[in-house]
Parts: structure tokens; C-alpha cells; sequence
């Protein structure tokens, strides 16, 4: 009798299947964690007073009649606020009308074919990661935008939307000028240091060498991460990019048997990207003018009621950040138009709305992951499951009675551990703020290192929990460009995909935090990693 080897079947779970599993388990945990009243209590810091106020925090029951009643009826809010399908579909609809006028194959043909494929990644990466001076932009921009470029370059368009992604995940934070971030984070990093000492100020720039660094550092190494480890996992791309290759040939044929036509075309496309230069150094000059304040009607894009140039363009209320999706969007709207007027590649509005039309198509096999990812992210927000590990992590940081290097590392783990449950920078910072930075100060470690230490791990982990409402961009567009249609690219699978990448970065973060702490170099201008 031969021995028979059993194979067992593997079931790969769709991302929406998977959602739906995580938001009814989530739903189950609530109420058992309800039920053993789990609960914690944390210091929040008033920004108005500058005073501590306790408060406690417990699990919100969800698997009970009220709970079902909450999930059932904030369904549709919760999907029409979901800040990621919003920005995402503003992002699309320029870059629809530059890839329907043919601008952005005009720019792939004549200017990024000719790089070489490494410095591709870097750029995308380095672009990925500074992006975060502007809230998520790099997400809905990038990721779309990646996948055109390699795809368009004979690559794998899974490793551009690999690159874009992990780039600004793992890279948030890292950037080459004082951004959101800073403005978002410093009042908090501020009143927490004038627990310890009244007259403590934080500034602006306080980061800013380090950042610069980080951002340039990150870009190389995340280079290498995609090239060597990521891009062999991946492999080549098949399907139908081969029987596009070969229509593509047949088409060049054809136009070169008529050398007359070639000649027309390049005139065109000279012409067409005459148009969009044109049009691009206009758009340039109105938003650099609408960000200058004292001109005649300039300062459009500013909160002109901030206190500081800096507060008027990244402030919560700056209309250039809240809008700047929007206005990257007519930026490529415009250049695309103008270059399909001077190549004639648009000839009507009915012609134009039709292309778009057919390249936004895709974004049908996104809503369906998205809308889920809204449920569940707003279904464990709601719980207060992640507020209470924050809070307890910040428990744990005040009762050890840690210094120095073992203090840095335990915040940095505490931190990291954190953003799985709170992605957001700020909602974590707030609860852990008033203990990380004054146990530092009394450590002889400054404040700004302490924001430092925040950044660096809310960096480690973003890119690896589905808590993240990006994550839901990056599943679907490997899944829409995922050539293996039968076999879904899985939630797991999207993260043991990156888990390298995020090992990796993890540890640089790690490694020049400690080293520049040690050695003593400026965070920013007269800022230094301990008190002076």
C-alpha cells in the first residue's frame, strides 16, 4: 500500500472577510472585557489651565442592544467620513485626467523610463516619506501614481505600491522641513514640560536636523529593503502586462511604417508638454502667491488668524493643508488639460469625462474594502480598547523607575505597541505626554527628544495594522493590480509582506535615536537630545 501524502487546503480569505471577522470579534471582546470591567485612568493635560485631569476610561460594551443599535445606525456616517476614501477619490480624479490626456504617459516615455530602476525607488520612497509635512497626502497620491510609473516602466506594479506605502508609513514623521506634525504635537510636548519647569518653550524647529537626516537615511535604506528583499518576493508581473507589451509592439509597428505619423506624434507630444509646462509654472506662481501674506489679495490659503506664519500654513485650520489634496488634484486637472489641448489628445469634455470615467473605474474594487475597514476602525475606536493599552501603557512607563538609555527604549517599545491600537500621533501623545516627557526631563532629557522618541515609534509599526485607515488603500491596490485574480493578496499576507521592511526601519529609527542622544548632536537649531 503507497503511502498517500494529505494536503491540506489552504483557505485565503478575502481583506472583506477578514474586516468583517475583526470588527465582529471586536464586537465579542468589548463585551467580555465589559464584563470584567476593564478599565484604566490616565492624566490628561488641560492646554487652557496647564493643569492634570484624571480620567478614567472603560471598555464601552458593543455586543448588547445598544451596542448593535450604535454599529447599525453610524454605519453610513462612519463610511462618509472616513477621511481615506474622501482624499483618495480626490487624488484620482486629477490623476484620472492626466493619465486620459496622456500627460502622464508623456512624462513616464520621456523623462522616468530613462532613470535607472533604483533611483526610481528612492525618489518615490524619499517623496513617500517627506510627505507626511502635509498629513497623509502620500497615501491616495502615491500609491495610485506608483503603480501607473512601474507598471508603465516593465516593473511590478505591486512593488511600487509596496514602496509608495511602507515609504510613507514607516518614513511619518521624517521630512525635510517643519510640517504638520510639529504644529500638530509641540502645544502638548510644551504643557507637559511646564509641569517640571514654567517657563519651558519648544519650538517649531526644534527637530528639524534630525528629520532631514532621517528622511535621507530612511529613503536609501527603504531603497535597498524594496530592491533586494521585497522585489524578488514579488517576482515578475504576467498578467496581461505581457499582452499588453505585445499590442504595444504591434501599434509601434504601425505607426513606424508611416514615418510621417512618428514625426506628427513627437510634434504633438512636444507641443502638449509645452502646454503643461505652461500651465504648471501658472499654478505654481497662484499657489506660492496665495501662501505670501501681506500682498494685495494674497494669503488665500493661510489662517490669517494664527499668531505665526508657520501656524497660518500647517495650523489645524490652514486652508492650504486641509485643501492641499484638492489642490494637487486641479494641479494635475490643469497640466493634463493643457497638455491634451496642445497634443490634441482631447478634443471635447464629453470625450475627457469619458476617459476619466473609465479610469476611476477601478476604485470599485476599493470601496467595498474600505467601507468595511470604516466599520471596524470606528467599531474599536468606539470600544476605547485602544485608549485604555495607551493608558496603561503610560502606567507602566511611570511606575518603573527607569533613566537615561533604558527609559528612551522602554517609551520607544511602549510607543510602538501603542500605535497598533491609536494610530494617530496625537491621540497617543496626549495620554502619554504628561508622564514620557517630565520622567525625561528629570533624567536630564530635553522635551524635544522626548517628541523625538514619539515620532520614532509611531513610525515602527503604522504600516502593519489594518487599525490604520491607509492600510485599506494599500490592500486594495495590491489587490487590484494583483494578477492572480482566483487568489486574493490576504490582510496577512499584505503585512508579512512589509514586516521586513518594518524590522528593518525599526531598528534605524532605534539606532539613530540612541547614537544621537549619546554623541549629543542638535535635534534642531540650539536644541539638544538632554537639557542645557
Amino acid at each position: 500500500m503507497k503511502n498517500k501524502k494529505m494536503k491540506l487546503k489552504r483557505f485565503y480569505f478575502h481583506p472583506i472577510t477578514m474586516l468583517i471577522v475583526f470588527t465582529v470579534l471586536t464586537v465579542i471582546l468589548s463585551g467580555i472585557l465589559s464584563a470584567l470591567e476593564v478599565q484604566a485612568t490616565y492624566s490628561k493635560l488641560n492646554l487652557t489651565t496647564n493643569k492634570l485631569e484624571s480620567v478614567l476610561v472603560t471598555v464601552e460594551n458593543l455586543c448588547n442592544y445598544d451596542g448593535i443599535k450604535y454599529i447599525l445606525s453610524q454605519a453610513g456616517t462612519n463610511f462618509m467620513s472616513f477621511n481615506a476614501l474622501s482624499t483618495l477619490l480626490i487624488s484620482l480624479l486629477g490623476l484620472s485626467v492626466a493619465t486620459s490626456s496622456g500627460l502622464l504617459d508623456a512624462i513616464i516615455k520621456r523623462k522616468l523610463v530613462r532613470l535607472d530602476n533604483k533611483k526610481l525607488t528612492f525618489i518615490l520612497i524619499l517623496l513617500a516619506t517627506i510627505s507626511s509635512l502635509i498629513n497623509e497626502v502620500g497615501y491616495t497620491i502615491l500609491i495610485p501614481l506608483a503603480a501607473v510609473i512601474y507598471m508603465a516602466n516593465g516593473r511590478n506594479p505591486l512593488t511600487g505600491i509596496t514602496a509608495a506605502f511602507t515609504g510613507v508609513a514607516f518614513g511619518y514623521g521624517a521630512t525635510l522641513f517643519v510640517g504638520s506634525m510639529e504644529v500638530n504635537l509641540i502645544a502638548t510636548t510644551q504643557a507637559s514640560a511646564r509641569l517640571i519647569d514654567s517657563t519651558f518653550h519648544v519650538s517649531l524647529t526644534s527637530n528639524l536636523y534630525i528629520i532631514i537626516f532621517l528622511s535621507i537615511i530612511l529613503a536609501f535604506i527603504g531603497t535597498v529593503i524594496i530592491e533586494k528583499i521585497i522585489l524578488p518576493r514579488l517576482g515578475r508581473y504576467k498578467k496581461e502586462v505581457e499582452l499588453l507589451d505585445k499590442t504595444m509592439e504591434i501599434d509601434m509597428t504601425e505607426l513606424e511604417s508611416s514615418e510621417q505619423q512618428k514625426l506628427e506624434l513627437e510634434t504633438r507630444e512636444k507641443k502638449g508638454m509645452k502646454y503643461a509646462f505652461i500651465a504648471a509654472v501658472i499654478s505654481i506662481i497662484f499657489i506660492i502667491y496665495a501662501l505670501i501674506p501681506g500682498l494685495p489679495f494674497s494669503g488665500l490659503l493661510l489662517d490669517m488668524k494664527a499668531n505665526t506664519y508657520l501656524r497660518q500654513l500647517f495650523g489645524e485650520n490652514s486652508y492650504f493643508q486641509d485643501g492641499f489634496n484638492y489642490i494637487v488634484s486641479i494641479f494635475f486637472m490643469v497640466t493634463g488639460i493643457a497638455y491634451g489641448v496642445g497634443a490634441k489628445t482631447v478634443k471635447n469634455d464629453k470625450e475627457l469625462i469619458r476617459a476619466v470615467n473609465e479610469n476611476m473605474s477601478q476604485v470599485g474594487g476599493l470601496i467595498g474594502i474600505i467601507f468595511f475597514a470604516s466599520q471596524f476602525i470606528a467599531v474599536f475606536k468606539q470600544t476605547n480598547i485602544g485608549t485604555i493599552i495607551t493608558a496603561w501603557g503610560a502606567d507602566i512607563i511611570n511606575n518603573l523607575s527607569f533613566s537615561g538609555i533604558p527609559l528612551i527604549i522602554l517609551s520607544l517599545v511602549i510607543i510602538a505597541i501603542s500605535n497598533l491600537f491609536v494610530t494617530t500621533p496625537l491621540a497617543k501623545w496626549s495620554i502619554l505626554a504628561p508622564i514620557i516627557v517630565p520622567k525625561m526631563m528629570q533624567s536630564n532629557i530635553s522635551p524635544q527628544f522626548a517628541q523625538m522618541v514619539l515620532r520614532a515609534g509611531d513610525s515602527m509599526t503604522k504600516g502593519i495594522t489594518p487599525l490604520l485607515a491607509f492600510f485599506a488603500i494599500y490592500i486594495g491596490y495590491l489587490n487590484i493590480y494583483n494578477p492572480n485574480k482566483k487568489r486574493p493578496i490576504t490582510i496577512g499576507s499584505a503585512i508579512r509582506l512589509i514586516l521586513p521592511y518594518s524590522i528593518i526601519i525599526s531598528i534605524t529609527w532605534f539606532v539613530v535615536l540612541l547614537l544621537w542622544y549619546i554623541v549629543g548632536i542638535p535635534l534642531g537649531p540650539g536644541v539638544f537630545p538632554t537639557i542645557r
